[in-house]
């Protein structure tokens, strides 16, 4: 069985798509509604850059969406293998679950540029540039990161609170990502090998994406969601809030705002996609997610399609 899955932030590269839109008219025209949607020149940031701006949390997050749209409108338009028909599931990671939604049609392709638009400006305003930070943890599980956050969350803060310091991401047995305030991650930075980990590299992110300080980016993402809701899917979604399977739209739109501020449960995600008989998993537009797959289940196959060839190739095989 396959699973279909997408690329979160991180992926973005200048360069991104260019190959594809020289040779693909579908690819061409999600670029371009992309771009009429946002009312932004968008492609040609992923085309030529300059990097800085294709960086932007507000520029990356739709970047990556039209990427992965472009490579699964071409895979099914130009070569007939359909994600609704070949795959049981599709997944994201953070961002990339509303690219696994536009695939399966939770979103349109405006509206999934449009919201993710208006997710990334509202990461970046819920905190100030410099009060947050992130860092990666390697060799650390779970166990391992939460005890460390807990331990860095010092303070106090004005009022006696506690710094942020919360797990964000749980990519896979031997990554674990830390988000907060900006003196909590650097505590957790030098005491992480205190605490089992391999070692702590913090990570160059415009804000403390995934943890309590992005509330007011939630709100947002509430009142948007509100106005442009999920529509009724071909294939259900492993949501990253809970790991599991979601079909149902209304509860998808829930997962969405709580997704902001909680955990990406990636790990577990995929390990409910191994217990529920997923083997195959094919990544569309890029080269990130699958080798965490690859690391969680060892025994499964990964296919990243990131270029025409790649396309035509999966689709000769499938």
């Amino acid at each position: 069985m396959i699973a279909f899955v997408f690329p979160g932030q991180g992926s973005q590269k200048v360069g991104m798509g260019a190959e594809l839109a020289d040779a693909s008219a579908e690819a061409r025209a999600v670029f371009e509604e992309v771009d009429d949607a946002l009312g932004q020149k968008l492609f040609a940031i992923m085309r030529e850059g300059p990097e800085d701006q294709l960086t932007l949390t507000e520029n990356a997050q739709p970047a990556i969406m039209a990427h992965s749209i472009a490579i699964a409108r071409v895979l099914e338009r130009e070569f007939g293998v359909k994600i609704s028909e070949k795959g049981e599931a599709v997944a994201g990671h953070s961002l990339g679950e509303y690219s696994a939604l536009a695939s399966v049609g939770g979103f349109s392709l405006a509206d999934t540029a449009r919201l993710l638009k208006l997710r990334g400006q509202a990461m970046q305003a819920a905190v100030p540039v410099g009060v947050g930070g992130m860092c990666a943890l390697l060799g650390a599980d779970l166990e391992k990161a939460t005890a460390l956050a807990e331990a860095a969350a010092q303070g106090p803060l004005p009022g006696g609170q506690k710094e942020v310091c919360e797990v964000a991401n749980d990519n896979d047995p031997g990554q674990v990502v830390l988000s907060g305030h900006a003196g909590a991650i650097a505590r957790a930075v030098e005491m992480a090998k205190d605490h089992g980990c391999k070692r702590a590299v913090p990570l160059p992110v415009s804000a403390p994406f995934h943890c309590s300080l992005m509330q007011p980016a939630a709100d947002a993402m509430a009142e948007a969601l509100a106005a442009t809701p999920p529509q009724p899917m071909l294939l259900p979604v492993y949501a990253n809030f809970t790991a599991s399977l979601v079909s149902d739209p209304a509860e998808e739109q829930e997962l969405l705002v709580k997704q902001v501020t909680g955990r990406v449960r990636w790990r577990e995600s995929v390990e409910a996609m191994g217990q529920a008989g997923i083997t195959h998993f094919v990544e569309l537009g890029g080269k990130v997610v699958g080798p965490m797959i690859r690391k969680i289940l060892p025994d499964s196959t990964q296919v990243s399609l990131v270029t025409m060839a790649d396309i035509e190739g999966f689709a000769k095989e499938i």
